[in-house]
C-alpha cells in the first residue's frame, strides 16, 4: 500500500481493499476485467470532500502502482459516482445499481454533441469523441451543448440503439487496451445532472483532477519500486543509488502535496473560484515528479526492463500515454493567470 504522508497513523484502507487490490492484480492489462470490479471498488470509496479524501486518493494510487491499465478503467468509473453523489437533488443512481460508469466531457475539432428538448425530456445528437471503452459500459454521464455556448451534463444508457462507437483508429502503445473513440448518438434519450454549467463550475471537478493526479503518482511509484528492486538485487553503483534518491525525493514531495491538497478539500479549504486554478497547481507538481521519475528509470535501468519485462514495459508507456491529460505548459499558464488575478501563494 501506498501512503502519501510518512510516520503518519493513519494509512487504513476500506474493508475489502486487499481483495479488490488482488483482483486488479489478476486484471493487469485488461480494462474489461478491471471493470468487473467496478461496482466493488465503487461501493468501498468514499467521494471526495466527506472527511477521507486522502484515503479515496491513496487507494486510487495504490490501483496505478499495480497496475495503470486497470486504473485508467476504474478511476471515471469512481469519478461518475462521486458526481452523481454531489448532484442537486440526487436520486439519479440506485444503491444497489451495479452498472458500470464512464465520464466522456472532451471536445474535439469538428464534432459536436448537442442536447434538445422534447414534451418528454432532452434527447442528444451528434458526435462524442474521446469516449473510453464506451462499448464496454453501461452508462455514461456525457456533457452536450444546450446552446451555442452552454455545456450541461447528462446521464445517458449506452445500451440505447441510437448510441453507436465510431470506427476509429487506436494505435497507442501506452495504455493500448483502454480504447477511446468517437460515439454517435441519435435521439438518445437523456437525463440531466445539474443546470447548465455546473459540471464544470463545482469544486468536485477540480477535486477530481487531483484524484488523476494521484493515480499518475501511482503509477511513478509502480516504476520507483522497480528502480529499489533493481538495486537490492545488486551492489548499486553511485549513480544508480543517486538515481533512486532523486526519484524518492520527487515522490515524497508529490506525496506532501497531495496530502496537503486531500486535507484541504475535507476542511473546506481547496473551494471558490480558484479552485481549478489550486488543482492545476497540483496537478502539475505531480505531473513532474512522474517525468523526472520516468527519465531516472531510463538513465538507471537501462534498455533491460523495457525490452525483457512486460510489467515495467507497460508501466512506462501506459505513463507517458496518461500523463499527457495534464496540458503541461498551458496548465502553468492558468496558474500565472489566476495568480495576476489574485490568488494566493506561499511566495507573493
Amino acid at each position: 500500500m501506498v501512503r502519501f504522508e510518512t510516520g503518519a497513523a493513519d494509512v487504513s484502507r476500506p474493508a475489502g481493499w486487499d481483495g479488490v487490490c488482488a483482483a486488479a492484480r489478476e486484471a493487469a492489462g485488461d480494462p474489461i476485467a478491471a471493470l468487473r470490479i467496478a461496482p466493488a471498488v465503487g461501493e468501498l470509496l468514499d467521494r471526495p470532500g466527506t472527511g477521507r479524501t486522502l484515503q479515496l486518493w491513496q487507494s486510487l494510487a495504490d490501483l496505478a502502482a499495480i497496475d495503470l491499465t486497470v486504473a485508467r478503467a476504474l478511476e471515471p468509473h469512481v469519478d461518475a459516482l462521486a458526481i452523481l453523489a454531489e448532484a442537486p437533488g440526487g436520486g439519479l443512481r440506485d444503491s444497489t445499481d451495479e452498472a458500470t460508469w464512464g465520464v466522456f466531457a472532451a471536445e474535439g475539432p469538428g464534432t459536436r454533441l448537442d442536447a434538445t428538448t422534447r414534451d418528454d425530456g432532452f434527447l442528444l445528437n451528434g458526435r462524442k469523441p474521446w469516449c473510453s471503452l464506451a462499448s464496454h459500459l453501461d452508462r455514461a454521464l456525457i456533457t452536450a451543448w444546450t446552446s451555442q455556448s452552454t455545456r450541461r451534463l447528462f446521464a445517458v444508457d449506452l445500451h440505447h440503439p441510437g448510441v453507436s462507437a465510431a470506427e476509429a483508429p487506436w494505435a497507442a502503445r501506452g495504455l493500448a487496451q483502454v480504447v477511446s473513440v468517437p460515439v454517435d448518438f441519435d435521439e438518445v434519450p437523456a437525463t440531466p445532472v445539474g443546470e447548465d454549467g455546473w459540471y464544470l463550475n463545482r469544486p468536485g471537478f477540480a477535486w477530481g483532477g487531483i484524484g488523476v493526479a494521484a493515480i499518475w503518482w501511482g503509477g511513478a511509484a509502480g516504476i520507483a519500486r522497480s528502480m529499489l528492486s533493481s538495486a537490492t538485487s545488486r551492489d548499486p553503483d553511485q549513480i544508480s543509488r543517486m538515481l533512486l534518491g532523486e526519484a524518492d525525493t520527487r515522490l515524497h514531495a508529490a506525496a506532501a502535496v497531495l496530502a496537503q491538497a486531500a486535507h484541504a478539500v475535507d476542511s473546506g479549504g481547496l473551494q471558490g473560484s480558484g479552485v481549478w486554478a489550486s488543482a492545476l497547481r497540483v496537478r502539475h507538481l505531480v505531473h513532474d515528479a512522474c517525468e523526472a521519475v520516468l527519465r531516472c528509470a531510463a538513465h538507471g535501468l537501462g534498455p533491460g526492463p523495457l525490452t525483457l519485462d512486460e510489467e515495467h514495459a507497460r508501466r512506462v508507456s501506459d505513463l507517458e500515454v496518461y500523463l499527457r491529460q495534464h496540458k503541461a505548459e498551458r496548465d502553468a499558464a492558468t496558474v500565472g493567470d489566476a495568480l495576476l488575478t489574485g490568488m494566493e501563494s506561499t511566495w507573493a
